[in-house]
């Protein structure tokens, strides 16, 4: 082989070599990046269904949110009142989001005391919901244990006289001891299992789930992504 057609061979390897390590380099760029967005988020086959959930927004809106909480987390009433008011003004207000609210019971007879209250409610006058929603989280017992009772069906008739004056109280009473919206109820628990709820309040955004429902930065990124695609 003449010395003209080594050098050519040896040219030829050595760029192919160079492509290769440029080709490893930027997979692995690629990868590191993937799993740092990937711990900011958890990504699911497709977005929890809200058809007769409580939702507030324009129902033709292109992003959908919803927020698996419990009456009885302490975290939840902070995200309503630290991340959901910047969330109705940025994107519910304005009709690029609706947002939609999903029972979770991990604190038992208090959580589903709560969830079945709130789903009479909104079977009753879907109006007085939202309203009585807040203010179940609003009762919470600013100066008592995470776990002390305070979640009855006494407290939730209060609320509702207090609050919610259109909502029948007689039916409220009787649809709570009688559990009578509780196929609702096993619906929420059903998307809990589907979507591996771990905490409340968990937040996803479309199909995807945020790790750290706090981050507000992180939240605006993913809407303002999903409303561009």
């Amino acid at each position: 082989m003449s010395k003209n057609k080594r050098s050519s061979k040896n040219l030829v390897i050595f760029t192919l070599v160079i492509l290769v390590l440029f080709i490893t380099l930027f997979a692995l760029n690629q990868a590191t990046k993937d799993t740092e967005e990937n711990n900011d988020v958890i990504a699911f086959n497709g977005a929890p269904e809200i058809t007769n959930q409580p939702t507030m927004g324009d129902p033709n809106a292109k992003v959908s949110i919803v927020e698996f909480g419990d009456f009885k987390c302490p975290a939840c009433k902070a995200w309503g009142e630290t991340i959901m008011p910047q969330l109705e003004k940025d994107y519910i207000d304005t009709g690029k989001v609706t947002f939609s609210y999903v029972n979770v019971l991990f604190h038992g007879e208090e959580s589903t005391t709560g969830a079945l209250a709130a789903e009479s409610v909104l079977a009753q006058n879907p109006d007085a919901y939202w309203t009585f929603h807040h203010e179940l989280f609003n009762a919470q017992p600013a100066n008592q244990s995470h776990d002390d009772l305070w979640l009855t069906p006494e407290k939730v008739l209060e609320l509702a006289q207090t609050y919610t004056p259109e909502v029948d109280l007689d039916k409220l009473k009787a649809d709570v001891e009688n559990q009578a919206t509780m196929a609702q109820v096993n619906v929420d628990n059903q998307l809990v299992q589907d979507f591996n709820v771990q905490l409340t309040p968990s937040i996803m955004i479309g199909d995807v789930m945020v790790t750290d429902p706090f981050d507000y930065n992180k939240i605006k990124e993913i809407i303002d992504r999903q409303l561009a695609e």
